[in-house]
């Protein structure tokens, strides 16, 4: 085979290797919990307890996302690409840095208009009830 051929081929193939592989990676990364989550359930009668230990190995995070964290972070990337387009590479990224800069602004704002913890919430609802 002549390497103008070999070249393209495995570069088709390594969009499908690595996907594959990621998803097989985490089958054999949950296999191991569920193995150990039906072996500690043998031993249990009581099906209160069992929720709980699914309760310990669900990954999920409880917790709402922090828009105002992640606002600030996307503002600083949008400053730090329109700065490499200022300095280096030109128009093109200091565009597309003043658009990640304008998302992560938007974001921040997004993130001080809908409080979202349990305490914000509150907060939020006494202040309105005192009005």
């Amino acid at each position: 085979m002549n390497a103008e051929i070999i070249i393209p081929v495995l570069g088709m193939l390594t969009g499908i290797i690595i996907p594959l592989a990621a998803f097989y990676w985490q089958y054999l990364e949950g296999k191991e919990k569920r193995e150990t989550a039906v072996e500690i359930s043998k031993s249990l009668n009581d099906p209160d307890k069992i929720e709980k230990l699914m309760a310990i190995f669900e990954e999920r995070k409880k917790e709402p996302i922090d828009y105002r964290r992640s606002g600030v972070i996307t503002t600083f990337v949008g400053m730090g690409l329109f700065c490499l387009g200022v300095f280096f590479l030109g128009s093109i990224l200091k565009g597309v840095g003043c658009l990640v800069g304008l998302i992560g602004i938007g974001t921040l704002i997004a993130g001080y208009l809908y409080p979202n913890t349990g305490k914000e919430l509150t907060s939020a609802v006494e202040e309105f009830e005192k009005q």
